[in-house]
């Protein structure tokens, strides 16, 4: 997405583009949710996997059938290419340059300059801190539902479809938010940032549903954390903006995988609280403090948002090149 987004996207475009794109996980989930929850009902958990599989067969296969590169794409005329190109789309990144044109590809040095990145670091922290929250809602959340709310598995597949709706809203604003205040000239650090920073801030307010016992304001709370979770969700297109040209991918990559870290961790660590301690307090507290600590690595570590210069191997001079053959 982050390398999709960078190649096809004005720089004031990308926000926006990026949100629709982070959205979907959330109305994946007001679709699914329900669906999911039916499926279980009826006919047992092992058919989710079949259905979901399926499904996601089907959509590889067209993704596959649909997706180029601007220079390659069948479908662009001429005056689209230029003016993506002119307002900031990397057209010419990675290997793509064209028919028969090829860059050296990534190499090992590119990965050690960006984990000694500290933007980078920055934002790769926020990252895993934002899918912490993600990964409660999709694990653990229909289980709060029922274990701790004494909902039905039916029930909850409902409920839980709320605020991924929230969260889908959230999240397309978070990136019109952006775009709007980088068309008002406003620096790119502000126009990324202010959203972030506010969105997060507003999904800490999940710890609140320690503190109410009423199911509507339960959900309540769960959709406003879920929505500014949604709106603070612009990492892919910090990365979009920050990512080095010639391994936009691999940044996405890097990203992405520090992401998916808390996809490993956060089910994990929910468990242990809630088997230690019996309930879901200390877990919504733990939610929430990812959601605070997200806020203090864009505020203090990440610093101004700028794209990342990659530092090149030096060139071999005809003297060296001698020296290697030899």
């Amino acid at each position: 997405n982050a390398r999709i987004v960078a190649a096809w996207f004005p720089t004031a475009e990308r926000g926006t583009a990026s949100a629709i794109f982070n959205s979907a996980q959330y109305f994946a989930t007001v679709l699914f949710a329900p669906l999911m929850g039916w499926i279980v009902y009826t006919f047992g958990w092992q058919h989710v996997f079949v259905v979901m599989g399926g499904i996601g067969i089907v959509f590889s296969l067209i993704w596959l059938k649909v997706i180029h590169s601007p220079r390659q794409h069948p479908m662009i005329n001429e005056a689209e290419f230029q003016h993506i190109a002119a307002n900031g789309a990397m057209v010419d990144m990675d290997q793509d340059k064209g028919r028969g044109k090829k860059t050296d590809g990534p190499k090992w040095d590119y990965i050690r300059q960006l984990l000694t990145n500290r933007m980078m670091l920055g934002v790769y922290l926020g990252q895993y801190c934002i899918n912490g929250i993600t990964y409660f809602f999709l694990t653990w959340f229909p289980v709060y539902l029922v274990q701790e709310r004494g909902m039905t598995i039916l029930k909850a597949g409902f409920i839980a479809s709320l605020p991924a709706i929230c969260g889908f809203i959230g999240g397309v604003l978070g990136g019109v938010i952006s775009d709007y205040l980088l068309r008002k000239g406003h620096s790119l650090t502000f126009a990324r940032k202010a959203p972030i920073i506010g969105g997060l801030l507003i999904s800490s307010s999940i710890v609140a549903c320690n503190y109410v016992d009423i199911e509507w304001m339960v959900v309540g709370f769960m959709a406003l954390a879920f929505f500014g979770k949604g709106v603070g969700a612009l990492g892919w297109a910090v990365v979009s903006d920050t990512s080095p040209k010639q391994i936009a991918g691999l940044s996405g990559g890097l990203f992405n995988m520090f992401g998916n870290l808390a996809s490993i961790s956060t089910p994990i660590v929910i468990g242990y609280i809630i088997s230690t301690t019996g309930s879901f307090k200390w877990a919504l507290v733990f939610v929430g403090a990812n959601a605070l600590l997200a806020v203090f690595s864009y505020l203090v570590i990440v610093g101004p948002i700028k794209r990342v210069v990659l530092k090149e191997p030096p060139a071999k001079g005809p003297e060296m090149t001698k020296l290697s053959q030899a």
